[in-house]
């Protein structure tokens, strides 16, 4: 059986971002045994921001001084985080069939992203370029997003263990 060395360059790869992710997410459902507890449960905006949310969004004190954010709980995050673990193992079929469609329908009817027939087509040297360029920008981008999805999943995780008084799990 042949084994797969976690060297340095794999560390950034996208397989082993979506690896983390994904285990992350496991664990979090393994260790969240009543998700219930979760709910109106705020996660502190140092929590998200450790665990890659955005500190620019809409937040409010609590009477003790700290911030939270206002609009998710704790079981919303857990929600959401499950739902792109179960889209990156499944796929997301329908959603992207429906989405393509309509944007196949703007690029004809003149809409944002359509290609002027008239001004003639880019020359391919162009074309793979862009492309290429288009590439690294969403891989990297794809990259950042997941490796805050798992940070979050992991907050979460460890803020759950804080809620019920487990701190010592898995040690």
């Amino acid at each position: 059986m042949m084994q797969i060395c976690d060297s340095y360059s794999q560390k950034h790869s996208l397989f082993n971002a979506m690896n983390r992710f994904i285990g992350a997410v496991n664990n979090m459902d393994q260790t969240v045994m009543v998700p219930s507890l979760l709910r109106d449960v705020p996660l502190l905006l140092e929590e998200l921001d450790s665990g890659g949310g955005c500190a620019e969004r809409e937040a409010q004190l609590t009477p003790n001084g700290g911030t939270y954010y206002s609009h998710r709980d704790m079981y919303s995050h857990y929600v959401l985080l499950k739902s792109i673990r179960n889209d990156i193992e499944w796929g997301v079929l329908q959603q992207a069939a429906e989405e393509a469609t309509g944007r196949k329908k703007d690029k004809l009817n003149g809409g944002p992203g359509s290609v002027d027939i008239s001004r003639g087509i880019a020359e391919d040297g162009e074309v793979e370029e862009d492309l290429e360029k288009q590439f690294h920008y969403h891989l990297s981008g794809l990259h950042t997003v997941l490796s805050k999805l798992t940070r979050k999943a992991n907050v979460l995780t460890n803020r759950y263990k804080q809620e019920i008084g487990a701190n010592n799990w898995g040690h």
